[in-house]
């Protein structure tokens, strides 16, 4: 069993040591997810497990456990059993519990859920910029034998669609800026051959457009999020 204390892997120098800046990773992963569903529950996120027995990606997801008195999360791989136990998250950063005055839920709301890909979880995990609601909303996903499943109000939904098209129009203006750049000519120090037209032979090409900004890798599929 890995003990860890969160306040030791927090404010990293910059040249820390690629394994402990991993860890540092795994271990603020499992606290944004634990503390963002109850405590006292056992519950299968949809952390992936972080281990390559035999260098291949164990396919466990992250079985988690939380009790606030006195402050502890448990957490277990349900494949390889590597398993682990955290103190020092409360406070932290990290720590997703609602405040006092955030945590008055209305058992009259009804309660959507979203199946999405394991991709997509990953996607929504590590590239969007959350408020705390929608972040809440996709770390306590659940690892499911029908695949991740997002369990929220249609409010907190809408959080989310909005910061994934937000993110979605940033690449899309980053990319116009590229090609825009382009277009203005070749890089410095790029000769360009005696009659080519612009864009060719000038050192230089447009970025490949991908065909999807965050759905299938294929762009055969519709936006993983469209309610």
């Amino acid at each position: 069993m890995f003990v860890s204390d969160l306040r030791h892997f927090l404010d990293l120098p910059p040249d820390v040591p690629g394994p402990a800046r991993r860890m540092a990773d795994h271990l603020t992963r499992l606290v944004r997810a634990a503390t963002a569903a109850d405590a006292g529950l056992v519950w299968v996120s949809a952390l992936p497990c972080s281990r390559r027995p035999g260098r291949r990606p164990c396919p466990g997801h992250m079985l988690l456990l939380r009790t606030d008195v006195p402050p502890s999360i448990e957490w277990k791989c349900t494949s390889c059993g590597d398993d682990g136990v955290i103190s020092g998250w409360e406070r932290s950063p990290f720590d997703l519990r609602p405040r006092a005055e955030e945590d008055q839920r209305d058992s009259s709301i009804d309660v959507l859920e979203l199946v999405i890909d394991p991709e997509v979880a990953a996607i929504l995990r590590t590239n969007l910029l959350l408020h705390t609601d929608a972040e809440r909303l996709v770390f306590r996903a659940e690892a499911t034998e029908q695949g991740i499943v997002l369990a929220g109000d249609e409010d907190v939904f809408e959080e989310l669609i909005d910061a994934v098209a937000a993110e979605a129009n940033h690449q899309l203006d980053r990319r116009r800026r590229r090609v825009d750049d382009g277009r203005a000519g070749p890089r410095p120090g790029a000769s360009a051959q005696p009659g080519a037209s612009p864009g060719a032979g000038q050192g230089w090409s447009l970025p490949p457009c991908p065909a999807a900004v965050m759905g299938a890798p294929d762009g055969t599929r519709e936006h993983p999020l469209a309610l």
